[in-house]
């Protein structure tokens, strides 16, 4: 961090008093009665409290928007090493190559995908988080900046004119909000971690060109379940590999999901005015910026969206609609063998429609608010269509986004097709039919 007065060989701290000194204000006089509307102490001993506290904050903080994600990175990862994450163990990774080679013959002969020419690893839960990271930064990285900006609007209206300028215009309070989507990150990430079975749970691959299960994550699954644990692996497993062989065949996939992600988050605005209010109702004490950052941080996002926000999340949620729908289905015909299949398929079910481990991350770190609408009517679309049309019709829809059904299609699978059949006709049919029409051979049907 730099002294206030850039250029200055000063100490922070005494270039910080000889500031307030010069604008007329003397700390020594003042004791405690503070900044005007502040309550704020200024004494040489406390002011050097807090220098050195925001020193301390702001080291090692990142220069892209002023977010620390290596610093996010190592929190979310200490916070799992402090609630116990072992390592995998050599049983454990076993465990997941043979349930993955098992997974992988039985997908052969329910889908057109082939397999990926890489396998599929077996992750702790810190293993998780630094494989992924990069996608997580990725799609939350405009929120950070904003959320860094809002906190320096919000607290820089809080202090008076002469002490704002002397910390810099707010660059500190940037730098603090910075630090709080940094915690925020930590405690999301080091959650879901907790909670994640595979590197493709959310329904994309976090790891792009790789693929997991997390033994520790899938122990959790299971609690409760009263089946056996190498059935619950092998379900999932094939669930993974599903997953794996949809993207790494259909790659716009994934780049349209981040992309609508981002989209959204684009428009995301911090609600400045109720960070305002809780900052003037704060007992604001400067010496423990960790309290201030807490005490701002919650539910900060403005609960309204943009017309384009709610297009980008209406895609979103039928793209997940459908990917969850397509992976069910054809794990449902892979794994027609388990005898436990069917409640492993409930089981997951439940936990999509309760809200799962991706909607609640969204949701804190993005104020995205996913919610698992149509995904049992995604599920009957391709139930449907794979019966009429049979497999391989089925899984050439993922060829664009263009020949997959929307959010209403869904409602009536009966109907895509012939709306379909009308959009790939050849010129030759479209001709047929538009003469047809101009000719008059086809009746408006009666209301």
């Amino acid at each position: 961090m730099t002294s206030p007065n850039p250029g200055s060989d000063r100490d922070p701290l005494e270039e910080f008093i000889k500031r307030l000194q010069e604008s007329g204000f003397d700390p020594q006089a003042a004791g405690n009665q503070g900044l005007p509307n502040m309550g704020i102490p200024l004494d040489p001993a406390m002011l050097s409290g807090i220098m050195g506290q925001i020193n301390a904050m702001m080291q090692g903080t990142s220069s892209e928007g002023g977010i620390n994600w290596d610093s996010a990175k190592q929190q979310a990862r200490q916070i799992l090493v402090a609630q116990g994450d072992p390592s995998v163990s050599s049983q454990q990774a076993a465990a997941v190559k043979d349930a993955a080679t098992l997974a992988d013959l039985w997908l052969d002969a329910v889908t057109e995908f082939e397999r990926p020419n890489f396998s599929t690893e077996a992750w702790s839960k810190s293993e998780w988080i630094e494989n992924s990271f990069d996608t997580w930064k990725e799609v939350t990285g405009p929120v950070a900046q904003s959320l860094a900006q809002a906190m320096n609007d919000t607290m820089t209206s809080q202090l008076p004119q002469e002490l704002s300028g002397m910390l810099g215009g707010g660059n500190i309070f940037a730098g603090m909000g910075g630090m709080l989507f940094s915690m925020q990150m930590a405690q999301a990430l080091s959650s879901l971690a907790t909670e994640v079975v595979s590197s493709t749970d959310l329904g994309i691959p976090l790891a792009s060109g790789r693929s997991a299960l997390l033994p520790g994550g899938i122990a959790a699954f299971s609690e409760g379940l009263e089946i056996p644990p190498q059935e619950v692996m092998l379900y999932l497993a094939i669930r993974e590999a599903a997953l794996v062989r949809l993207h790494k065949h259909n790659p716009w996939l994934r780049e349209d999901i981040l992309a609508l992600i981002q989209r959204f988050s684009r428009g995301i605005h911090v609600d400045i005015e109720r960070m305002q209010a809780q900052a003037a109702d704060l007992d604001f004490d400067p010496a423990n910026p960790e309290a201030i950052m807490e005490a701002l941080g919650g539910d900060v996002f403005t609960p309204q969206h943009t017309d384009d926000q709610k297009l980008a999340l209406d895609r979103l949620e039928t793209l997940l609609a459908l990917i969850e729908g397509w992976v069910s289905l054809v794990t449902e015909e892979a794994s027609s063998n388990l005898p436990m299949a069917p409640q492993l398929a409930e089981s997951m079910a439940r936990r999509r429609a309760s809200g799962g481990p991706a909607e609640h991350t969204f949701a804190q770190l993005l104020g995205l608010e996913l919610r698992p609408r149509k995904m049992r009517e995604a599920l009957a679309f391709w139930r449907h269509y794979d019966q009429a049309h049979g497999a391989e019709a089925r899984d050439a829809l993922w060829k664009g986004p263009e020949t997959l059904p929307s959010g209403e299609d869904l409602d009536d699978p009966e109907g895509f097709a012939s709306r379909r059949a009308l959009i790939t006709a050849s010129d030759d049919e479209f001709d047929a039919a538009l003469e047809k029409l101009l000719a008059g051979g086809y009746e408006e049907k009666p209301e």
